[in-house]
Protein backbone atom coordinates (compact mmCIF):
# COMPACT_ATOMS: atom_id res chain seq x y z
CA UNK A 1 0.00 0.00 0.00
CA UNK A 2 2.85 2.50 1.31
CA UNK A 3 4.37 1.97 -2.39
CA UNK A 4 1.49 2.57 -4.20
CA UNK A 5 1.31 6.19 -2.39
CA UNK A 6 4.47 7.07 -3.09
CA UNK A 7 4.13 6.47 -7.02
CA UNK A 8 1.05 8.04 -7.20
CA UNK A 9 2.93 11.02 -5.33
CA UNK A 10 5.59 10.59 -8.24
CA UNK A 11 3.54 10.49 -10.50
CA UNK A 12 2.24 14.05 -9.89
CA UNK A 13 6.10 15.25 -9.60
CA UNK A 14 6.77 13.42 -12.90
CA UNK A 15 10.23 12.58 -11.19
CA UNK A 16 10.49 8.85 -12.25
CA UNK A 17 10.02 8.60 -15.12
CA UNK A 18 10.47 4.41 -16.03
CA UNK A 19 8.70 3.57 -13.02
CA UNK A 20 5.62 6.19 -13.41
CA UNK A 21 5.33 5.59 -17.20
CA UNK A 22 4.66 1.35 -17.35
CA UNK A 23 2.34 1.82 -14.85
CA UNK A 24 0.28 5.35 -16.56
CA UNK A 25 -0.35 2.93 -18.98
CA UNK A 26 -2.34 0.24 -17.52
CA UNK A 27 -4.44 2.61 -15.31
CA UNK A 28 -5.38 5.54 -17.61
CA UNK A 29 -8.53 6.33 -16.39
CA UNK A 30 -7.21 6.70 -12.89
CA UNK A 31 -4.52 9.38 -13.38
CA UNK A 32 -7.04 11.55 -15.22
CA UNK A 33 -9.08 11.26 -12.53
CA UNK A 34 -6.31 11.87 -9.89
CA UNK A 35 -5.06 14.98 -11.49
CA UNK A 36 -8.44 16.55 -11.35
CA UNK A 37 -9.27 15.61 -7.22
CA UNK A 38 -6.73 17.73 -5.72
CA UNK A 39 -8.07 20.80 -8.59
CA UNK A 40 -10.84 20.91 -6.25
CA UNK A 41 -10.19 19.45 -2.53
CA UNK A 42 -7.10 20.78 -1.47
CA UNK A 43 -6.29 18.41 1.44
CA UNK A 44 -7.11 15.20 -1.21
CA UNK A 45 -2.84 15.45 -1.46
CA UNK A 46 -2.81 14.93 2.66
CA UNK A 47 -6.19 12.97 2.66
CA UNK A 48 -5.93 9.05 3.64
CA UNK A 49 -5.86 6.55 0.36
CA UNK A 50 -9.20 4.79 0.99
CA UNK A 51 -10.29 8.45 0.33
CA UNK A 52 -8.40 8.47 -3.35
CA UNK A 53 -9.72 4.92 -3.97
CA UNK A 54 -13.22 5.92 -3.56
CA UNK A 55 -12.70 9.21 -5.36
CA UNK A 56 -12.23 7.10 -8.38
CA UNK A 57 -15.18 5.06 -8.23
CA UNK A 58 -17.52 8.11 -7.35
CA UNK A 59 -16.12 9.97 -10.56
CA UNK A 60 -18.28 12.81 -10.21
CA UNK A 61 -21.20 10.59 -9.69
CA UNK A 62 -23.51 11.10 -6.52
CA UNK A 63 -23.61 8.13 -4.74
CA UNK A 64 -26.60 6.15 -5.13
CA UNK A 65 -29.45 5.71 -3.06
CA UNK A 66 -32.89 5.25 -3.13
CA UNK A 67 -35.03 8.61 -4.33
CA UNK A 68 -37.64 9.44 -1.52
CA UNK A 69 -40.68 10.92 -2.92
CA UNK A 70 -40.33 14.01 -1.74
CA UNK A 71 -36.73 14.30 -4.30
CA UNK A 72 -35.55 15.19 -7.72
CA UNK A 73 -32.42 14.94 -9.76
CA UNK A 74 -30.75 18.60 -9.76
CA UNK A 75 -30.75 18.66 -13.35
CA UNK A 76 -34.35 17.96 -13.49
CA UNK A 77 -35.09 20.77 -11.02
CA UNK A 78 -33.09 23.39 -12.62
CA UNK A 79 -34.64 22.60 -16.07
CA UNK A 80 -38.04 22.61 -14.26
CA UNK A 81 -37.77 26.32 -12.87
CA UNK A 82 -37.64 26.89 -17.35
CA UNK A 83 -34.01 28.32 -17.00
CA UNK A 84 -32.39 25.64 -19.41
CA UNK A 85 -32.53 22.21 -20.29
CA UNK A 86 -31.42 19.46 -18.10
CA UNK A 87 -28.55 18.71 -20.67
CA UNK A 88 -27.88 22.00 -20.35
CA UNK A 89 -28.11 22.02 -16.66
CA UNK A 90 -25.65 19.44 -16.62
CA UNK A 91 -22.70 21.77 -17.89
CA UNK A 92 -23.52 24.32 -15.52
CA UNK A 93 -23.69 21.94 -12.81
CA UNK A 94 -20.20 20.92 -13.95
CA UNK A 95 -18.68 23.89 -14.04
CA UNK A 96 -19.49 24.78 -10.66
CA UNK A 97 -22.55 27.25 -11.46
CA UNK A 98 -24.90 25.87 -9.12
CA UNK A 99 -25.12 25.90 -5.29
CA UNK A 100 -27.79 24.10 -3.46
CA UNK A 101 -28.54 25.64 -0.11
CA UNK A 102 -25.45 28.34 -0.29
CA UNK A 103 -22.81 25.08 -1.37
CA UNK A 104 -21.65 24.71 -4.58
CA UNK A 105 -22.33 21.47 -5.70
CA UNK A 106 -20.48 19.72 -9.06
CA UNK A 107 -21.77 15.82 -8.64
CA UNK A 108 -23.90 14.60 -11.62
CA UNK A 109 -27.15 12.74 -10.23
CA UNK A 110 -27.23 14.99 -7.14
CA UNK A 111 -30.81 14.74 -5.39
CA UNK A 112 -32.36 17.94 -4.16
CA UNK A 113 -35.67 18.45 -2.00
CA UNK A 114 -38.04 20.75 -2.98
CA UNK A 115 -37.55 22.93 -0.37
CA UNK A 116 -33.74 23.04 -0.76
CA UNK A 117 -32.62 26.63 -1.86
CA UNK A 118 -31.10 26.24 -5.73
CA UNK A 119 -28.63 29.40 -7.16
CA UNK A 120 -28.02 29.22 -10.63
CA UNK A 121 -25.60 31.26 -12.01
CA UNK A 122 -26.46 33.79 -8.73
CA UNK A 123 -30.38 33.19 -9.25
CA UNK A 124 -32.80 31.00 -6.74
CA UNK A 125 -35.06 29.17 -8.55
CA UNK A 126 -38.57 28.14 -7.96
CA UNK A 127 -38.88 24.58 -8.63
CA UNK A 128 -42.16 24.53 -10.42
CA UNK A 129 -43.18 23.11 -13.83
CA UNK A 130 -44.70 26.39 -15.50
CA UNK A 131 -48.32 26.30 -15.93
CA UNK A 132 -50.06 28.53 -18.58
CA UNK A 133 -54.15 27.84 -18.43
CA UNK A 134 -56.87 29.95 -20.18
CA UNK A 135 -59.91 30.10 -18.83
CA UNK A 136 -63.24 31.60 -20.16
CA UNK A 137 -64.34 33.14 -16.81
CA UNK A 138 -68.43 32.73 -16.86
CA UNK A 139 -70.21 36.05 -14.34
CA UNK A 140 -70.79 35.72 -10.82
CA UNK A 141 -66.61 35.06 -10.26
CA UNK A 142 -64.32 37.30 -9.15
CA UNK A 143 -60.58 37.53 -8.85
CA UNK A 144 -60.86 38.95 -5.87
CA UNK A 145 -60.35 37.04 -2.35
CA UNK A 146 -62.43 39.47 -0.19
CA UNK A 147 -65.72 39.96 -1.57
CA UNK A 148 -67.25 38.18 1.01
CA UNK A 149 -69.00 34.89 0.22
CA UNK A 150 -72.17 35.73 -1.98
CA UNK A 151 -69.24 35.79 -5.19
CA UNK A 152 -66.86 32.61 -5.76
CA UNK A 153 -63.18 32.96 -6.53
CA UNK A 154 -62.43 32.19 -10.25
CA UNK A 155 -59.43 29.78 -8.48
CA UNK A 156 -62.51 27.26 -8.60
CA UNK A 157 -63.22 27.25 -12.07
CA UNK A 158 -59.10 25.85 -12.87
CA UNK A 159 -59.41 24.27 -9.56
CA UNK A 160 -58.75 20.80 -11.29
CA UNK A 161 -55.96 21.91 -13.75
CA UNK A 162 -52.65 21.68 -11.42
CA UNK A 163 -50.98 21.48 -8.39
CA UNK A 164 -48.88 24.59 -9.45
CA UNK A 165 -49.47 27.77 -7.17
CA UNK A 166 -51.35 29.62 -10.33
CA UNK A 167 -52.75 33.26 -10.16
CA UNK A 168 -54.70 34.91 -12.49
CA UNK A 169 -53.47 38.17 -15.18
CA UNK A 170 -54.65 40.82 -13.89
CA UNK A 171 -58.14 41.08 -12.16
CA UNK A 172 -61.72 40.70 -13.11
CA UNK A 173 -64.99 41.33 -10.98
CA UNK A 174 -68.42 39.33 -11.00
CA UNK A 175 -69.75 41.26 -14.30
CA UNK A 176 -66.87 40.41 -16.34
CA UNK A 177 -66.44 37.62 -18.70
CA UNK A 178 -64.07 36.16 -21.11
CA UNK A 179 -60.64 35.34 -21.06
CA UNK A 180 -58.67 35.08 -18.07
CA UNK A 181 -55.17 33.26 -18.13
CA UNK A 182 -53.49 32.01 -15.03
CA UNK A 183 -50.22 31.07 -14.28
CA UNK A 184 -47.12 30.60 -11.75
CA UNK A 185 -44.33 31.98 -14.14
CA UNK A 186 -43.78 35.11 -12.31
CA UNK A 187 -42.55 36.89 -14.97
CA UNK A 188 -45.37 36.23 -17.16
CA UNK A 189 -47.31 38.06 -14.51
CA UNK A 190 -45.08 40.85 -14.48
CA UNK A 191 -44.89 41.45 -18.21
CA UNK A 192 -48.27 41.57 -18.45
CA UNK A 193 -49.40 43.82 -15.32
CA UNK A 194 -46.91 46.76 -16.31
CA UNK A 195 -48.76 49.37 -17.96
CA UNK A 196 -46.02 49.76 -20.51
CA UNK A 197 -46.61 46.26 -22.19
CA UNK A 198 -47.82 45.86 -25.79
CA UNK A 199 -50.52 43.24 -26.08
CA UNK A 200 -53.67 44.22 -27.17
CA UNK A 201 -57.08 42.97 -25.73
CA UNK A 202 -59.99 43.08 -27.51
CA UNK A 203 -63.18 43.71 -24.95
CA UNK A 204 -67.13 43.55 -26.32
CA UNK A 205 -68.74 46.03 -23.93
CA UNK A 206 -72.75 46.52 -22.97
CA UNK A 207 -73.52 50.00 -21.99
CA UNK A 208 -77.18 51.13 -20.56
CA UNK A 209 -78.03 53.08 -23.58
CA UNK A 210 -76.79 53.47 -27.17
CA UNK A 211 -73.38 54.80 -27.54
CA UNK A 212 -73.14 58.07 -29.61
CA UNK A 213 -71.17 58.58 -32.37
CA UNK A 214 -69.26 61.49 -31.53
CA UNK A 215 -68.53 60.05 -28.15
CA UNK A 216 -67.01 56.97 -29.92
CA UNK A 217 -65.43 59.48 -32.06
CA UNK A 218 -63.66 60.84 -28.84
CA UNK A 219 -63.17 57.31 -27.37
CA UNK A 220 -61.33 56.73 -30.06
CA UNK A 221 -58.44 59.64 -29.75
CA UNK A 222 -57.63 58.63 -26.39
CA UNK A 223 -58.24 60.27 -23.20
CA UNK A 224 -56.56 61.11 -20.11
CA UNK A 225 -58.26 59.11 -16.69
CA UNK A 226 -56.86 60.21 -13.15
CA UNK A 227 -53.91 61.34 -14.60
CA UNK A 228 -52.97 58.79 -16.99
CA UNK A 229 -52.95 59.03 -21.26
CA UNK A 230 -55.67 55.71 -22.52
CA UNK A 231 -54.48 54.82 -25.54
CA UNK A 232 -57.68 53.17 -27.21
CA UNK A 233 -56.26 50.84 -30.44
CA UNK A 234 -59.25 51.00 -31.97
CA UNK A 235 -63.55 51.32 -31.43
CA UNK A 236 -66.35 50.35 -33.16
CA UNK A 237 -70.29 49.02 -32.73
CA UNK A 238 -70.89 45.80 -33.22
CA UNK A 239 -72.18 44.37 -36.27
CA UNK A 240 -75.94 43.67 -36.40
CA UNK A 241 -76.36 44.54 -33.02
CA UNK A 242 -77.71 47.71 -30.84
CA UNK A 243 -75.43 50.69 -30.74
CA UNK A 244 -75.28 49.63 -27.09
CA UNK A 245 -72.95 47.05 -28.13
CA UNK A 246 -69.09 48.12 -28.32
CA UNK A 247 -65.81 46.44 -29.41
CA UNK A 248 -62.76 48.14 -27.84
CA UNK A 249 -59.28 47.04 -28.47
CA UNK A 250 -56.74 48.32 -25.97
CA UNK A 251 -53.57 47.37 -24.44
CA UNK A 252 -55.11 47.41 -20.91
CA UNK A 253 -55.37 43.94 -19.02
CA UNK A 254 -56.99 46.34 -16.71
CA UNK A 255 -60.90 45.73 -16.69
CA UNK A 256 -61.46 48.96 -14.72
CA UNK A 257 -59.92 51.20 -16.97
CA UNK A 258 -62.23 49.78 -19.90
CA UNK A 259 -65.13 50.67 -17.16
CA UNK A 260 -63.73 53.85 -17.16
CA UNK A 261 -63.68 54.61 -20.32
CA UNK A 262 -67.00 54.91 -20.86
CA UNK A 263 -68.48 56.11 -17.15
CA UNK A 264 -66.09 58.69 -18.15
CA UNK A 265 -68.71 59.68 -21.01
CA UNK A 266 -71.93 59.33 -18.27
CA UNK A 267 -72.89 55.15 -19.37
CA UNK A 268 -73.21 52.66 -17.27
CA UNK A 269 -71.52 49.57 -18.13
CA UNK A 270 -73.44 46.33 -17.77
CA UNK A 271 -71.32 43.69 -19.35
CA UNK A 272 -67.73 43.28 -19.98
CA UNK A 273 -66.46 39.91 -22.02
CA UNK A 274 -62.97 39.71 -22.92
CA UNK A 275 -62.90 37.75 -26.38
CA UNK A 276 -59.11 38.21 -27.11
CA UNK A 277 -55.95 38.32 -24.84
CA UNK A 278 -52.21 38.84 -26.66
CA UNK A 279 -53.89 36.64 -29.73
CA UNK A 280 -55.31 34.65 -27.57
CA UNK A 281 -59.31 34.29 -28.32
CA UNK A 282 -62.05 31.86 -26.96
CA UNK A 283 -62.08 29.88 -30.02
CA UNK A 284 -62.81 26.35 -29.19
CA UNK A 285 -63.17 27.32 -25.45
CA UNK A 286 -66.94 27.31 -23.68
CA UNK A 287 -68.17 29.97 -20.90
CA UNK A 288 -66.19 28.58 -17.90
CA UNK A 289 -64.42 25.95 -19.09
CA UNK A 290 -60.27 26.06 -19.45
CA UNK A 291 -57.24 24.63 -21.73
CA UNK A 292 -53.82 24.43 -21.06
CA UNK A 293 -51.84 26.82 -23.38
CA UNK A 294 -49.79 24.80 -26.34
CA UNK A 295 -45.95 25.39 -26.28
CA UNK A 296 -46.20 27.69 -29.47
CA UNK A 297 -49.14 30.14 -27.84
CA UNK A 298 -46.38 30.52 -24.59
CA UNK A 299 -43.66 31.29 -26.73
CA UNK A 300 -46.11 33.70 -28.37
CA UNK A 301 -46.81 35.56 -25.43
CA UNK A 302 -43.17 35.69 -24.49
CA UNK A 303 -42.80 37.28 -27.89
CA UNK A 304 -45.17 39.70 -27.39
Amino acid sequence: EFMNNKEGNNKRGGSRPNSSRPNSNKPKPPMAKRAQGPKKVKPAVKAAEEEKAQKIKKQNQAPKRQKASDEIRLNKYISNSGVCSRRDADIYIQSGNVKVNGVPVTEMGYLVKLNDVVNFDGVTLTPEKKEYILLNKPKNFTTALDEGQEYRNVLELVRGSTTAKIAPIGRMDKNTTGLLLFTNDTDMIRKFTLPSQKSSKIYQVSLDKNLKFEDLEKISKGLVLDGHRVFVEEISYIEKEAKSEVGLKLRSSNVKVVRAIFENFEYDVLRIDRVSFAGLTKKNLPRGNWRFLTDQEVINLKNV
